[in-house]
């Protein structure tokens, strides 16, 4: 599929009249193959000093960061440190939680798992809210994050329904750290970053000075609606990224990941088809499916047909969103340092691609 020549221009349009009204601060980048079609940055990635965000800035990417960790679970199941059928507890060896021992790995990658989340978010609990008794500083390794979960009532037995659930890749990265005996995050460089290219990426401390980071802040707005500050992040979410938030990126670096791992460089191709393979129904809008893979979620029309996959992330001034267009083999990247910035630019392109 070729795309329409003022397709560029239109997706610049859409991003500039958002950027001047302050609701789009961040990156964009579209490829098709080999070819960048699209790449824009647009607002501040620090607003205090009015610095401007580049492409080669680095982004929060929230929960896009599952990703990371499900590739890595995929590459173990591939060499057999445990499958995807294995009971997450007994393997973990954990002990007095409220966690099913049949939750499986297949159960938690797919959302299907049932546990209970440390913020409900889909019952409208605030993720920021959970670090106003305990302070953000003192969850720094995957295993701070248990207390915050394991003794939760669950939600429904395990593959008995489907929940997005944030701890799920807690749990996956706790056995990937098992499974290799190195820290989640250095298991990431070695088996991801590195092989996939993703020379700018990383997980970068919040209360330590990097060099190209973007600084997340969302706007204080008045009764009427109007911005009269802004606010900082960095009380929001623990000071480094961990398996299910977190990673650092440029969009350059996102999109040389998913094409990665669509060409074989990073899992088995049995692994790679099953991670670009629907496998669990979540819900029914607007007359299209959206159904969980292995850490990504796909957009299927009526008839069955597999239109997109696409993972998103959202934190206080955070949000990002990967997606990828199969018939046209379009890969649409945005990644944003306000909350609310990636949501409505993202379903414009996407109008504008599959039209």
């Amino acid at each position: 599929m070729k795309m329409q020549p003022d397709f560029s221009n239109r997706v610049n349009e859409i991003l500039r009249a958002r950027a001047e009204q302050d609701t789009f601060s961040g990156v964009v980048r579209i490829t098709q193959g080999s070819r960048e079609l699209f790449a824009g940055a647009f607002g501040f990635a620090s607003r205090a000093w009015q610095i401007p965000n580049r492409m080669t800035s680095r982004f929060d990417t929230a929960s896009l960061t599952k990703l990371f960790t499900a590739v890595a679970t995929l590459q173990l199941v591939v060499e057999g440190a445990f499958a995807l059928d294995t009971t997450v507890i007994p393997f973990l060896g954990l002990r007095d939680t409220t966690i099913s021992e049949e939750v499986t790995v297949f159960h938690l990658l797919t959302h299907s798992s049932g546990i209970g989340d440390d913020a409900e978010e889909e019952a409208g609990e605030d993720y920021a809210d959970l670090w106003k008794e305990k302070p953000n500083y003192a969850v720094t390794e995957t295993a701070d994050f248990l207390p915050q979960f394991i003794h939760k009532p669950p939600n429904f037995p395990p593959g008995e329904g489907c929940r997005y659930n944030n701890c799920g890749f807690i749990l996956l990265g706790l056995m990937i750290e098992q499974a290799t005996g190195e820290p989640y995050r250095d298991v990431v460089r070695e088996r991801i970053f590195e092989p996939a290219g993703m020379t700018d990426s990383g997980f970068f401390r919040m209360d330590r000075v990097t060099p190209d980071l973007a600084e997340g802040c969302d706007p204080l707005r008045d009764d009427d609606g109007n911005i009269v500050g802004w606010e900082k992040n960095i009380y929001s979410f623990p000071p480094i990224g961990s398996p299910d938030s977190g990673a650092h990126v440029t969009a350059a670096d996102l999109d040389r990941f998913l094409r990665a791992v669509k060409d074989g460089q990073l899992l088995s191709p049995e692994s790679t088809e099953a991670f670009f393979t629907p496998h669990v129904d979540y819900q029914v809008k607007d007359g299209w499916t959206m159904r969980y893979g292995l850490g990504m979620w796909f957009y299927v029309e009526p008839d069955g047909h597999v239109v997109c996959c696409q993972k998103e992330g959202y934190n206080a001034g955070v949000s990002a969103v990967m997606r990828y267009f199969f018939d046209s083999d379009i890969t649409l990247v945005i990644l944003s340092n306000l909350a609310d910035g990636a949501w409505e630019p993202s379903w414009e392109i996407h109008k504008l691609i599959i039209d």
